[in-house]
């Protein structure tokens, strides 16, 4: 048993929807959970002016019968308020008097490759799809398999690390209770200081008409050892945790646990020493595998991390080319965000949230979600699991 996702839609069209199939009948699901993970991901000091527009909900149309799955594919949609502002310029039908096409690429962006790739003119045609507005609907899969972990003792929390220069305090001690308040944070830091430094950060940024980058930290607790494998390389868990990391628009590295830090360490500083005790059976006192070895979960947090780029689109449009007339322009204009990290981390919760969803799936099967908790429970008789 797999679990799959897929969207479709365009930043600016009638809406997104998201299809997620393979989730166990009887799942309860709380419909203000999906909406306030949505709203999560709108908000963040330093968003434009379409999250003033938009305001995403989750509109369930199959797969659920009063707030409980019923085993087939799920369907959700988001709709688009901003749709009825660009109805003409991004209809699905012909239209009488259709606008001009887009021939200037921002650089940083799908645009120039996409309409080679695809044989287009109008760089509409691509960024639309390209837009990280898509991501909306993966929030809202990421949701689902939100309230499936959550059935079965797993959370997932997320919490920025860094913007541009600004960096808070590392901390290796972190708790699900620590999470509690991240999202009062304007720019989702758990450090307070560090929250005042990013926000002046931006602000001083954006002055310049500057956009922003940074990185954020996605942790997920209580997850039991042994998803994933190390037999083949397209089970490795690491593996597929780095391609939905960076499969989110902007991102352009991932780490898992320390994978920066332990590149610069001697083997004896690098890695977490197993230790055993007959009242918590195997463990470890540090993390910096980030809760995987071998591609496998070891029963410890697992941490990953995400660092996205400056956004691509900038109030100072960047030197570009016309694709018509290959004569030197400034890049597309678009309404625009100067820093989306703190929306990022919402994202990168639905990736890997469904990332270890799947894993769970795969490993424990179940037609129904009292299945699934029988198979896991038998597991962890089997393997002395004590936590």
């Amino acid at each position: 048993m797999t679990l799959k996702l897929i969207t479709a839609g365009e930043s600016h069209g009638p809406g997104l929807t998201c299809i997620v199939e393979g989730l166990p009948a009887g799942l309860t699901l709380d419909r203000e959970a999906l909406d306030r993970d949505l709203a999560r991901r709108q908000l963040g000091h330093g968003r434009g002016g379409r999250m003033k527009i938009e305001t995403d909900r989750a509109d369930v149309t199959a797969g659920v019968r009063h707030g409980r799955t019923l085993g087939g594919p799920i369907a959700i949609q988001v709709h688009n308020r901003d749709y009825a502002n660009w109805e003409e310029r991004m209809n699905p039908w012909p239209v009488e008097a259709p606008t001009p096409e887009v021939h200037l690429p921002r650089p940083g962006h799908a645009d120039l490759v996409g309409t080679l790739k695809y044989g287009l003119t109008d760089v509409r045609d691509i960024l639309e799809r390209a837009s990280a507005r898509e991501t909306a609907a993966r929030v809202a899969g990421g949701a689902l398999a939100k309230a499936f972990l959550r059935a079965l003792g797993v959370e997932v929390v997320s919490h920025v690390l860094q913007i541009t220069s600004v960096s808070a305090p590392r901390r290796d001690d972190l708790t699900l209770a620590d999470f509690a308040h991240v999202d009062d944070s304007p720019v989702r830091c758990l450090d307070p200081e560090a929250s005042r430094a990013m926000v002046n950060e931006i602000n001083t940024l954006r002055k310049r008409n500057e956009s922003l980058g940074g990185v954020f930290e996605v942790r997920a607790f209580g997850v039991l050892p042994g998803l994933g494998s190390h037999i083949s390389w397209e089970e490795r868990l690491d593996g597929r945790l780095a391609m939905a990391i960076l499969s989110i628009q902007a991102m352009k590295a991932v780490a898992i646990g320390d994978g920066y830090e332990v590149a610069g360490l001697p083997g004896s500083l690098a890695h977490d020493e197993i230790f055993y005790s007959d009242e918590r059976g195997y463990y470890r006192e540090t993390n910096r595998a980030g809760g995987i070895e071998g591609g496998m979960t070891t029963g410890d947090p697992v941490v990953v991390r995400g660092s996205m780029k400056p956004l691509p689109t900038l109030t100072k449009p960047l030197r570009s080319v016309d694709i018509d007339t290959h004569e030197p322009a400034q890049a597309l204009r678009e309404r625009t965000d100067s820093c989306t990290v703190p929306a990022a981390g919402v994202v990168g919760e639905a990736m890997v949230a469904f990332v270890l969803a799947d894993a769970y799936r795969r490993k424990f099967g179940g037609d129904h979600i009292d299945d699934v908790r029988a198979a896991v429970a038998a597991y962890q008789e089997r393997i002395g699991w004590r936590r």
